[in-house]
């Protein structure tokens, strides 16, 4: 069987799917280069998930921890990425196997009560992170002198429009093409110029006993790992029709996606380390404008705007899609209530009223004033305090829900066990850390 009949095969594989098979669209039938046409028609969900993971909380955060910490941040951007694409694989095959999205499958698994624990605990990360995207966004805007007032509101209606389209693939497309700005950072390290050696030296220095170091540590951990990206991609592969014939591309896809979203961190940490820490290291940013303006002496002023906003710009745009949408198929999955971007609004009135209504209040929550990088820098901590339980049902839901031939075994299990145990640990250190805080 060929690759384009394979794809066009019932998935008989998955009797309880809610969805129709996936089939290839015209456009990629045209294609007559086998593979080529089959990879362009099934990747997305891994890289939006992905690039949504570099928001605009995410590249705050590590400029923060390269203007205070230079080039020290580097490795642990790098350790994250195969504990990143472990998380998102599991989630890739959940969904895949069962056709059933996160929240439907804890209800079902372990209860009412612990489903909506878990959409609770979505909700927040995706208020969090929202406020966070706006905030971005607005900040863009004022470098390039469009007042506050006009920009969340227009970017509001945008954002509402795309997801109201009316079908997934359209809404994938848009985002995939506003995210891919974000490579504009990678340009942004390379005209930076670093000097190899010092990045070499901060690469080996790991000060894990500075309290400092280690708040944004646990930052970077929340601004990789979050709530939100479990409850999409699940349902991302689940409303583009996949199957389990796909999962090695969504494998590669999540694989790709991984590594570019945690190589645009770095690319982040070193040109802040470089612009700021060289010069201020004790710097602390309040808003984009502090971080354009820290680039400028190494970029130059019209390259740092462009660049930095043009990045930061489409990452909160991308984010913002992927953020409402995770929240609304989740509280949609946990209620029992219908969910699909390929619906119209008359059918799945309240999926689409929690997607407008999450763009909204982010939106006026930021026109009442924040300021942008303390907020941040701590939903991203706020997302590492949240680890252990989105992590566990992971965990959980992956012995549970999966049949005995799409479960982990031997080494593979152990390793992944064992880096996502690391990180719910670090988690909940990070909340006892987080709640002395507080007390104190």
């Amino acid at each position: 069987m060929n690759q384009t009949a394979e794809l066009e095969a019932p998935r008989a594989a998955l009797p309880k799917a809610k969805h129709e098979p996936f089939v290839l669209p015209d456009s990629a039938r045209r294609i007559r280069w086998g593979r080529i046409g089959l990879w362009l028609a099934v990747i997305g969900p891994g890289l939006m998930v992905m690039l949504a993971d570099t928001d605009a909380g995410s590249i705050i955060t590590a400029a923060q921890s390269g203007a205070q910490w230079g080039f020290t941040m580097i490795l642990p951007q790098l350790l994250l990425i195969p504990i990143l694409y472990i998380v998102q694989e599991i989630t890739v095959r959940l969904g895949l196997v069962t056709g059933k999205g996160h929240g439907e499958l804890i209800r079902e698994h372990f209860g009412m009560g612990w489903a909506m624990l878990s959409v609770i605990t979505l909700f927040i990360a995706c208020v969090g992170a929202l406020v966070t995207e706006f905030a971005g966004i607005a900040g863009v805007a004022q470098m390039f002198h469009i007042p506050l007032w006009a920009s969340v509101p227009a970017v509001t209606a945008l954002l509402v429009l795309v997801g109201l389209s009316g079908s997934y693939r359209r809404v994938e497309k848009i985002g995939l093409a506003v995210g891919l700005l974000e490579l504009l950072f990678l340009l942004a390290a390379i005209v930076a110029r670093p000097d190899l050696s010092e990045m070499a030296h901060g690469m080996a220095t790991f000060p894990i006993g500075n309290g400092s170091y280690m708040f944004l540590l646990a930052a970077n951990v929340g601004a990789v790992i979050m709530p939100w990206m479990v409850f999409y991609q699940q349902g991302a592969v689940i409303d583009k029709r996949l199957g389990t014939k796909h999962l090695k591309l969504q494998r590669w896809d999540t694989k790709i996606g991984a590594v570019v979203t945690q190589f645009i961190m770095i690319a982040v940490v070193i040109a802040t380390a470089v612009g700021i820490h060289s010069t201020s290291p004790n710097a602390v940013l309040n808003d984009v404008q502090d971080v354009s303006r820290a680039l400028t002496p190494v970029l130059g002023p019209t390259t740092a705007v462009i660049l930095f906003g043009l990045g930061m710009a489409g990452a909160a745009f991308l984010a913002a899609i992927v953020v409402s949408l995770a929240g609304a198929w989740g509280l949609s999955e946990a209620l029992g209530i219908k969910h699909s971007l390929d619906l119209p609004f008359k059918k799945a009135k309240g999926f689409y009223s929690v997607y407008t209504l999450a763009h909204v209040g982010g939106a006026i929550i930021v026109l009442l004033g924040i300021p942008l990088v303390s907020l941040m820098v701590n939903v991203e901590v706020m997302n590492a305090v949240l680890l252990p339980i989105v992590l566990g049902f992971l965990i959980l839901l992956e012995r549970r829900a999966l049949p005995k031939d799409y479960r982990m075994t031997g080494a593979r299990k152990h390793i992944a066990w064992s880096l996502t145990g690391i990180t719910i640990l670090f988690g909940l250190y990070t909340a006892g850390v987080t709640l002395l805080g507080v007390i104190q």
